[in-house]
């Protein structure tokens, strides 16, 4: 009889990585003929079918390219269906005036968003603009610009510690894909 392999996990499985299991993985192929990708999107293959087609992102985009929602519908049943859409989802109108689908989507942290604001810049600003707005005010304040001004060398290490957040922030968001 073989003897028994001690375990890495001591019974706290969380001490061992995510994905270190040896087990082999199933991953659903693109449905696309030639493609080795993996598919992960879904499609219908006809109307009010419960069948799907697993495509990879490329050829899920392809697949819905010239799909058209009021397919053989006449002109006064897509307006009646369009009016319809809008007035169901008039309370997603309706929410855009406290910003929900804004600033507070979750896609920023509080230290994220107060780190913009000493920076003086939008929510929504890409990691060019941070870098300009920063370098532009570091430049105002640089102790070499004013040396023995300890206001001014406090104002530098905020901007710092608010560009280096965002940075840390940015570079999380590119590793993650």
């Amino acid at each position: 009889m073989p003897k028994a392999r001690r375990s890495n996990d001591w019974g706290f499985p969380r001490w061992r990585g995510y994905g270190s299991s040896r087990e082999a993985t199933n991953v659903r192929i693109c449905d696309r003929h030639g493609c080795d990708e993996p598919g992960d999107c879904p499609a219908p293959k006809a109307p009010n079918s419960p069948e799907r087609w697993m495509f990879c992102q490329r050829h899920a985009a392809e697949y819905n390219q010239k799909w058209d929602y009021f397919e053989g519908l006449d002109k006064a049943e897509k307006e009646q269906r369009a009016k319809a859409e809008r007035s169901e989802n008039a309370g997603y109108a309706e929410a855009q005036h406290y910003g929900w689908g804004g600033s507070g989507d979750g896609s920023r942290s509080a230290d994220e968003m107060r780190a913009l604001d000493i920076l003086e810049l939008e929510v929504d600003a890409d990691f060019a603009t941070i870098k300009k707005a920063w370098r532009e005010k570091a430049k105002t304040v640089h102790p070499d610009v004013k040396p023995g001004d300890a206001e001014a060398a406090a104002e530098f290490q905020k901007l710092q510690v608010a560009y280096e957040v965002l940075k840390v922030a940015e570079e999380r968001r590119a590793w993650k894909g």
